[in-house]
């Protein structure tokens, strides 16, 4: 199987918006998952870069290397500041610098704004105080979280373009990507921010207002990558790209229009129960060829408990909309919920199995901190939290149960799901006739041999 990796959109974005704003800024990029350097190889790198300011972005799932790098940097670089954003700094915030020595400066949320207030403060850090919402540590060593939300720009068209120019696009073609195809030639569109909506797994990164890039504003940004990469498919990485149908309308319109002859994957998913028969339309006239979908639970309780609040009729309605019109549907299901039992998991294994989905992961639940799960079980259930280790965590056989169900009953629904799903003769033959290269589909059968045959027992 490929690595999985994209090329990294927030870092991108925040380079090129401090090329925007400071004049003769120099940024080095390194993305470890492509890589795949040793942390003294990454320490080395930038030592011999020697910049003022050392940003790191990292997910929970790779948090433990955090300390280790940051006391090397401070060891080589003592004058440096070390900052930490995405997902992690945002999920435990200042903990992150009681946690990391060497670590001078947490960003938790959308950093552009924010990382360039940082940079002009650089070296006094008594002007970091001026920084709404910023999480610092003075020259005592004192955490000081300053009060107010973290600046944000309003609006998305304002930011420039991500900056492209410091990754090499063809090594992420050589990768898997987040859409469910073996690697080609892409490249990835961000063209929201925030949600709506208060899944209890979910982190709050861009806050719960969504934000939209405007039509015109994508269409710019497709012609310049297909111009300067001569690419012709991307991938949204949205997390609601059709909240707003009356935009996908319009950038759908816009596409024929300008006959661009693109194709389009959601891979991130698009919310399946507000797509009618006219928005599956626009979507897929445009040159949408694979689309996933969110179901997470199949119980309506369980909807109810984790704020999801889908509408399940209308959600297999949606995909049926999109599969009629050829378009490969992949399905997210979460099983290991608090409280689910065991006639709900089946809930989940029917919807699924009962749907037009060709593909579907079923994972298991994980608590990530700052998630409103993770604090419903410190209060309801902490003993859930004990010696759970995030580290390289497998998302689709987590050694976790946040139910009141034994290990063996939970896991065994799980594999039970995989078997029921991809050995449906009915769904084989659809998926053979839809997916885009089915011939390679025999790639990715060691992965479903995993899941379907892991031992997730714990204990």
């Amino acid at each position: 199987m490929y690595p999985l990796a994209t090329p990294p959109m927030g870092i991108m974005y925040l380079a090129g918006y401090l090329r925007q704003q400071i004049k003769d800024v120099e940024i080095k990029l390194i993305n470890q998952k492509v890589k795949n350097d040793r942390p003294e190889d990454l320490i080395k790198t930038i030592y011999e870069f020697a910049p003022e300011i050392v940003g790191l972005s990292s997910s929970t799932v790779f948090a433990a290397l955090i300390p280790e790098i940051t006391s090397k940097i401070k060891e080589v670089l003592p004058g440096s500041w070390v900052i930490l954003g995405g997902p992690h700094a945002s999920s435990v915030r200042k903990q992150a610098l009681v946690e990391c020595n060497g670590l001078d400066i947490v960003v938790p949320g959308e950093g552009e704004v924010a990382l360039k207030q940082v940079v002009e403060s650089y070296p006094d850090k008594n002007t970091l105080a001026n920084i709404s919402g910023l999480i610092w540590k003075d020259k005592s060593g004192e955490i000081i979280e300053n009060p107010g939300p973290l600046p944000i720009e309003q609006e998305l068209d304002n930011l420039p373009f991500p900056a492209y120019d410091l990754i090499n696009v063809e090594d992420y073609w050589k990768l898997q990507s987040m859409t469910p195809i073996p690697p080609r030639r892409y490249l990835s569109l961000v063209t929201s921010r925030g949600c709506p909506y208060q899944c209890m797994w979910c982190h709050s990164i861009f806050g719960k207002k969504i934000r939209f890039s405007s039509p015109e504003r994508i269409i710019e940004e497709i012609n310049w990558l297909k111009n300067k990469y001569g690419v012709t498919e991307f991938e949204f990485l949205d997390d609601n790209f059709n909240f707003n149908r009356k935009r996908v309308f319009q950038f759908s319109d816009l596409v024929k229009s300008k006959n661009l002859k693109l194709k389009f994957s959601f891979p991130n998913a698009i919310r399946g129960d507000l797509v009618n028969e006219e928005e599956a339309e626009a979507l897929c006239s445009m040159g949408t060829y694979m689309c996933s979908f969110a179901l997470e639970t199949g119980s309506p309780r369980m909807q109810k408990f984790t704020c999801k609040n889908l509408d399940i009729p209308k959600f297999l309605d949606g995909i049926a909309m999109m599969v009629k019109r050829g378009v490969y549907a992949n399905g997210f299901c979460m099983m290991g919920f608090p409280t689910e039992t065991e006639e709900e998991l089946q809930m989940t294994i029917d919807v699924a199995n009962n749907s037009m989905l060709h593909t579907a992961s079923f994972f298991t639940v994980i608590p990530f901190p700052g998630t409103p799960i993770f604090e419903w079980l410190k209060n309801n259930r902490p003993e859930k939290l004990n010696n759970f280790n995030y580290m390289n965590i497998d998302f689709a056989g987590a050694k976790i149960n946040l139910t009141d169900l034994p290990d063996e009953v939970l896991f065994n629904y799980q594999r039970k799901a995989n078997w029921v799903f991809f050995l449906n003769p009915n769904r084989i033959y659809r998926l053979l006739r839809v997916y885009p290269k089915p011939l390679q589909l025999i790639r990715y059968f060691p992965i479903y041999l995993y899941r379907a045959t892991k031992n997730l027992v714990v204990r």
